[in-house]
């Protein structure tokens, strides 16, 4: 008798053998109810198998979403105005999913997945679909264009930045982050939406709608403040400029926000344009 023959009689489920130490510390799959999720780490240089999913950042990961669709569904009833805030306070919520798992040290794999999905509905299709309905779907072919244009731009920053993680500057994103593009489509939109249609106007949403989708995808770098201390000391006259800035934001939020993310999509190619180039040897 072979080997081979021996090797299947033994194991007549003709199942690969594993090793005895890779079931400790682990879940057994069997076990699990149909659908559950699991995901597996290495502690201590072992693998660790865990299932189900933490509830705190990734219910606010799905407010995030919900506010994402909510911005869907009031654009296409012509409530501009509330699909623009529901963007923003998507990116309230996106921002603090993560910073709620890494305070309670709830991070996942599972949840980087979830929050990018998230992510393209919040700031790809919902501020696409808003500045369509808004004011490029009397473009016809050109304005479906330009607002997929935004939306693939989107797409790629996500899916470029989930590939990066780790191996580039913290100090810098490459590309304009999704959030802060969908930030000056949402701003635009909530700050003309009470305008009558007008050439300048679609003129301005197609460059900044197709502008934001092109900048997401370049290598035009944004400074990502990430290297901030918000937890040292501050001098006391500090607080009064946090105060000056949350009254001139309460003035006009529209005005404010449209102009300070616009201001920001500039940065990045403004600053390449006045980067000195390295010299070349002689």
């Amino acid at each position: 008798m072979t080997d081979e023959k021996k090797s299947a009689e033994s194991n007549p489920a003709n199942k690969p053998d594993v090793p005895a130490s890779a079931g400790q510390g682990t879940e057994d799959v069997h076990e699990l109810p149909p659908g559950e999720v699991i995901e597996e780490e290495l502690v201590g240089g072992a693998p660790v198998r865990h299932k189900g999913i933490f509830l705190l950042p990734n219910a606010l990961t799905t407010a995030s979403l919900f506010s994402g669709f909510y911005a869907i569904v009031s654009a296409a009833n012509g409530i501009f105005d509330n699909a623009a805030i529901a963007i923003f306070v998507s990116m309230i919520l996106d921002g603090l999913d993560g910073r709620v798992a890494r305070m309670t040290n709830t991070q996942s794999k599972f949840g980087e997945e979830y929050d990018s999905l998230a992510d393209m509905v919040a700031f790809g299709v919902a501020p696409g679909l808003v500045a369509f309905f808004w004011s490029l779907n009397g473009l016809g072919k050109l304005g479906w264009a330009v607002t997929f244009i935004y939306v693939a731009g989107t797409a790629l920053r996500l899916a470029r930045f989930n590939t990066q993680i780790g191996s580039v500057d913290k100090k810098y994103f490459v590309g304009l982050p999704s959030p802060a593009a969908a930030a000056a489509v949402a701003g635009m939109v909530w700050c003309f939406h009470a305008f009558e249609p007008a050439a300048w106007l679609t003129a301005l949403t197609l460059f900044v709608v197709a502008g934001a989708g092109v900048l997401m995808v370049s290598n035009v770098l944004y400074q990502s403040f990430k290297d901030l201390d918000m937890r040292g000391r501050v001098p006391f006259a500090a607080i009064l400029l946090v105060v000056l800035i949350f009254v001139v934001i309460a003035l006009d939020p529209a005005t404010v926000l449209f102009s300070a993310f616009l201001v920001y999509a500039l940065t990045g190619p403004v600053r390449a344009l006045f980067r000195k180039k390295p010299r070349r040897p002689a």
